[in-house]
């Protein structure tokens, strides 16, 4: 099955082989191979900082995972801002995958809303496709706690353009 712009639909490094998160060519690489490829490009970004860890990334869904310890509020709870940096990072990387190859996803919309507060464990989130547009393509990203405890949906639209290289 192909996309109206000619591209076959699927996971990072499966049908769409073609894909590069960062202008590198993934094409022939397993899906294990790319997921560890982008785990690579991480050190020193705010993804490693949150602990951060992705493990899936497709145009139409994305899954990862970010520890409760460590992005706590004062209170010892998990920090809002922390669940919607989770957010947006999993609908990003699957804009991304959306978007293909020589184009880059912004995010130009994030909301959220906080269902229950978490104190430990991991967070899951995952990201699944509302629209995949041409210019556009929006996300709505759920995050659930250890015992699969809804504890915020997010909301994410990314603005897909052409890479601009050298500014």
């Amino acid at each position: 099955m192909r996309s109206s712009r000619g591209r076959a639909p699927g996971a990072l490094g499966r049908a769409a082989g073609w894909l590069s998160l960062t202008g590198a060519n993934l094409s022939g690489m397993t899906d294990t191979d790319a997921l560890a490829r982008l785990r690579a490009q991480t050190p020193g970004s705010l993804l490693e900082r949150m602990g951060i860890e992705l493990l899936e990334v497709g145009p139409q869904r994305a899954v990862g995972t970010m520890p409760v310890e460590g992005n706590t509020q004062p209170f010892g709870l998990l920090h809002g801002g922390a669940s919607v940096v989770l957010a947006e990072t999993l609908g990003s990387y699957a804009a991304v995958a959306h978007a293909g190859p020589g184009r880059v996803a912004v995010g130009i919309e994030v909301s959220a809303t906080h269902h229950r507060p978490a104190r430990s464990g991991l967070v899951t989130g995952t990201a699944t496709a509302l629209h995949l547009g041409r210019t556009t393509a929006s996300y709505e990203i759920v995050l659930v706690d250890s015992g699969s405890r809804r504890l915020a949906t997010a909301r994410l639209t990314c603005l897909l353009m052409d890479e601009r290289r050298g500014d």
